[in-house]
């Protein structure tokens, strides 16, 4: 072999230097190594691919545990493999991953047509730590592939806390809104929030759904128990109350506290004057029954005005609003403790 230096003139044949690795020092810098004949048998292999493999593959054809092939995927021999880039190894028993690589010939007149190949996890390999249960110490200390594993873990950690921030922050959200559209004392929705679904009601009503009852219920005698017990006894009343209005009511009704003593309903169709009557009948039984607070009865009773939206008859949230509150004036008026129902 001659040597060309580009400052002189050619130099003298010098012999061509040998580095001779035993199996154990190469698998400590290419731990997926791949050593073969040149009739494809296995003669030895990194400690990181036998793990993989399994023990008893030395001496046997490669083609029991890997699938040699080009990028495009036609079956080729070792051979071919010689000096060429981006070789696609599949593992037989794991199809699912695929290793890249490159293979040299081995120079040495002993063993011609020997071929060391080697190999990587490349995209795949986060799955193959945990696959496989491999560690750091199944890689060379120079791989980087490591490093892009951290980074990738990494980033799957901050990824998750992401994720969980975001959680955090819906479901905060969520909080704020139900905490906007719901009275503080009695966890019942507030004019807000009724306001809304009295204008659901109204267009649903425009567009041929079915009629619903709009009651507005006043508390009588209210002021005597928060004159006479005080505001928490008061507190225990309002909280009562709402417990019992839901208790009455069905899952597709609407119940809302809108003001000190006031709760408004709608009573989801269909439905008519005598069932609002009944139903208000046998509410205010059950908000006449004593409450107690600190052992003494709290005694009130409720007046309610009630107005049905039909399906076409053109009704307004405002005209609806102002003639339930009439006809609760008009249960005042008659006594209290009773319900008025106004048909619009």
């Amino acid at each position: 072999m001659t040597l060309l230096d580009p400052k002189g003139p050619a130099l003298p044949d010098v012999p061509e230097p040998h580095l001779t690795l035993t199996p154990a020092v190469l698998g400590r810098m290419m731990p997926l190594f791949l050593w073969l004949d040149r009739r494809g048998r296995i003669q030895a292999m990194g400690p990181t691919l036998e793990k993989i493999v399994g023990p008893g593959a030395l001496g046997t054809s490669y083609a029991r545990h890997f699938s040699l092939r080009r990028a495009r995927g036609r079956d080729l021999g070792p051979e071919s493999f010689v000096g060429r880039r981006n070789i696609a190894v599949t593992l037989v028993r794991h199809p699912s991953f695929s290793l890249r690589g490159t293979a040299v010939e081995l120079p040495g007149a002993d063993q011609p047509g020997a071929l060391l190949v080697n190999l990587s996890f490349g995209i795949h390999l986060s799955e193959a730590v945990r696959f496989f249960g491999l560690t750091e110490q199944d890689f060379a200390a120079s791989e980087l592939a490591i490093e892009f594993l951290f980074l990738a873990e990494a980033k799957t950690a901050v990824l998750n806390e992401l994720q969980a921030l975001t959680r955090r922050l819906e479901e905060a959200r969520r909080e704020a809104e139900s905490e906007a559209l719901s009275d503080p004392l009695t966890g019942l929705p507030n004019r807000r929030a009724f306001d809304a679904g009295l204008d659901r009601a109204v267009k649903l009503l425009a567009r041929g759904g079915r009629s619903f009852a709009l009651l507005h219920l006043d508390l009588d005698f209210f002021k005597q128990v928060n004159d006479s017990l005080g505001h928490p006894a008061g507190d225990t009343v309002l909280i009562r109350v709402a417990q019992v209005l839901s208790e009455e009511t069905r899952r597709g009704d609407l119940v809302a506290r809108v003001g000190g003593d006031e709760f408004m309903l709608i009573l989801r169709g269909p439905i008519d004057a005598r069932r609002v009557g009944a139903f208000s009948e046998r509410l205010i039984a059950r908000l006449e029954e004593p409450i107690l607070y600190e052992g003494k009865p709290c005694k009130i009773s409720a007046s309610i005005g009630a107005v049905i939206g039909h399906d076409g008859a053109g009704a307004v949230t405002d005209r609806l609003l102002a003639d339930a509150d009439s006809a609760l004036y008009r249960s005042k008026r008659a006594g209290r403790g009773r319900c008025t129902v106004c048909e619009d």
